[in-house]
Order: C-alpha cells, then structure tokens, then sequence
C-alpha cells in the first residue's frame, strides 16, 4: 500500500510590503479574523474567498511557500515568506 500523501490546506494574505506583512502577521496573531485581515489587505485574487488556497501537496506551490506550508502545525500563522510574488502570512488550516 502506497503512502499517504500529506496535504496542506492553507490560506494566505499576499503583501508586496514586508513591514506591511509584519504589521498584519502582528494582526492576526493577537486575535484578528485572519479570513477577515486577507479580504481586506490581500493583493491575491484568492482575497475575496478570505485568503483560501484549499488542499495542496508537494510540488503544486513556489518551494518557498510551499516549505512554509509544510512546516507548520493545524493553526499556526507563517510568515512573512518571500516568493517572486511578494510576501506571504500563511494560515494553515488544517493537515493530512
């Protein structure tokens, strides 16, 4: 039997500022409505569903995000990550 492939589901704010991204990840991290924070400061046209990537694996996100995705917990916020799109927080969301 082949092993299970782990999958994220994640959710992002894309940011072209990192202080931007700082000020945000401070945000969401004391309580904000993380879904609530992507609407309204995402630059992603994924801003309008509150950030939301759904399920990804491997080898379907830039590496840097996609390391970030994966080394977190069901949760975490991670981030700023620099990809050649900007700055990410990533929500995940949950794990499998």
């Amino acid at each position: 039997m082949a092993a299970m492939t782990k999958k994220v589901n994640a959710a992002h704010i894309l940011l072209k500022d990192e202080s931007k991204a700082n000020e945000l990840l401070a945000m969401a991290k004391s309580g904000q409505d993380f879904a609530a924070l992507a609407r309204t400061h995402s630059e992603c046209p994924s801003a309008r569903n509150g950030g939301s990537l759904g399920w990804f694996s491997r080898g379907q996100m830039v590496k840097e995000f996609e390391n970030a995705a994966f080394s977190g917990s069901k949760g975490d916020i991670v981030g700023p990550v620099r990809t050649q799109f900007g700055w990410h927080l990533i929500k995940i969301v949950d794990l499998k």
